[in-house]
């Protein structure tokens, strides 16, 4: 926006004489270099120092937007990263609980396993046992029944010689009893004997 001197004039009261007024015309040349920003001083009409051009400005506004969207790519990416990271990490977790609970599958398992062997190991011992004290008794009930069986003979035999012994007593008693006695031979004639 540009004033002019008199814009200027007549905001300040317009009044040019006087010490004020001098000072006034100071402050007003002061305030319209600054307005103008120094131009038209030394025959230079461009920018003065620290101005910029309207495609400086832009270039720098573009500047500036590309700045914030890299930054903006950046923490877009730092957060792909956390993202990422929070993910393996959750999957890690997963995959350790996943492989404990294999684990304890495993090991239960493993203990269900011993555990039955060491229950059939106990029957199977049982039942060893049971045969060992079957033997046992059978084979003790087979040494007495062939004790008995040897016994048994032994008391028919000793029965069968008592009563040889007894059938030859009493033959020998009869034969006592009877005096001389000439047996007959199978033909019916008596046996020959001689005279002594």
């Amino acid at each position: 926006m540009d004033y002019s001197l008199s814009d200027i004039a007549s905001v300040m009261g317009g009044e040019k004489s006087g010490s004020f007024g001098g000072i006034l015309m100071i402050v007003i040349v002061f305030l319209f270099v600054i307005m103008l920003g120094g131009r038209g001083f030394g025959g230079d009409a461009g920018p003065g120092p620290g101005y910029v051009t309207q495609g400086e400005f832009t270039a720098g506004l573009n500047n500036i937007t590309t700045q914030n969207a890299l930054q903006g790519i950046a923490l877009s990416s730092a957060n792909n990263n956390y993202e990422t990271a929070q993910l393996v990490n959750a999957q890690t977790n997963t995959l350790i609980e996943q492989n404990n609970a294999n684990l304890i599958n495993a090991i239960q398992g493993f203990n269900a396993v011993n555990l039955s062997i060491q229950n059939q190991t106990n029957v199977l011992a049982n039942q060893i046992q049971g045969l060992q004290a079957k033997m046992d008794s059978c084979c003790c009930e087979i040494k007495t029944q062939m004790l008995q069986n040897r016994l048994d003979d032994a008391q028919a035999a000793l029965v069968a010689k008592n009563a040889d012994i007894s059938n030859y007593n009493q033959s020998q008693y009869l034969l006592g009893q009877l005096g001389r006695f000439v047996a007959w031979a199978g033909s019916g004639a008596p046996a020959a004997v001689s005279a002594t």
